[in-house]
């Protein structure tokens, strides 16, 4: 969630793919540790007969992209990692202590009750707050997501999107302790957001780490400023040869 549009990318090497979306996909009661769902991208892209891939994510799907190159390094050709945290990685512990990332702790039966019939009110604090400016992120694209999240067993899915996030801490600190990741990797924040961290937190956990800035972004980078947020993803797959 984190909220409503959270992107893992995998784009073979070099055809495009299309990004997964949370909304869509089965909610099953447990796997939501990144550890796990980093395996699932590995079993989707055996699926699809894909080897090796170019990495592209946002939000929670940078949190899964990490783990799937942590686990299946080989398989990652480059990485673009944008606007989210790691848990456990670099300056975690004085991120989660943000007052706007509240809702990181927001979780269990009582939480769901209190959204459930009010989905659009949670999401639009997401979408109002982390934004450099709420008008970028559109009416329709609201709507959509609000009715995705509506449905039965979405609100508590994308619930224990957070609630795993102790368990990958801890998952993450056993990658780091195997080494960085190895493959060219661009770290991308929005300035009004993220910035320049997601540089540092990446630099934590990879090798390799080119760092840009989105000017006049907050958060929602393919939605406030998706020319100059493509730009830069394309110029840094394509000047990997």
């Amino acid at each position: 969630m984190g909220a409503a549009r959270n992107r893992a990318c995998a784009r073979p090497h070099r055809p495009r793919a299309r990004p997964a979306r949370h909304g869509l996909s089965s909610r099953p009661e447990g796997g939501y540790d990144k550890k796990t769902q980093g395996r699932d991208i590995a079993g989707a892209l055996d699926a699809l007969q894909i080897e090796r891939a170019d990495l592209v994510t946002h939000d929670i799907g940078n949190m899964v992209g990490y783990a799937f190159a942590a686990q299946y390094p080989d398989r990652v050709t480059s990485f673009v990692i944008m606007d989210a945290p790691l848990p456990g990685v670099g300056p975690w512990d004085e991120i989660i202590r943000s007052r706007a990332l509240w809702h990181f702790s927001f979780q269990g039966p009582d939480a769901e009750r209190l959204v459930a019939g009010r989905e659009r009110i949670y999401l639009d604090r997401f979408w109002n707050e982390f934004s450099a400016d709420p008008a970028r992120f559109g009416e329709a694209a609201r709507a959509h997501y609000a009715a995705l999240y509506a449905q039965p067993g979405a609100m508590h899915a994308g619930f224990n999107q957070f609630a795993a996030f102790e368990q990958d801490a801890r998952d993450n600190q056993d990658f780091l302790r195997r080494g960085k990741l190895a493959m060219p990797v661009l770290a991308i924040g929005g300035e009004k957001s993220f910035g320049p961290t997601m540089a540092v937190v990446m630099r934590a956990a990879a090798a390799n780490v080119q760092e840009l800035v989105i000017p006049d972004a907050g958060h929602w980078l393919m939605e406030e400023q998706p020319t100059a947020t493509i730009r830069a993803i394309r110029a840094f797959l394509d000047g990997q040869g």
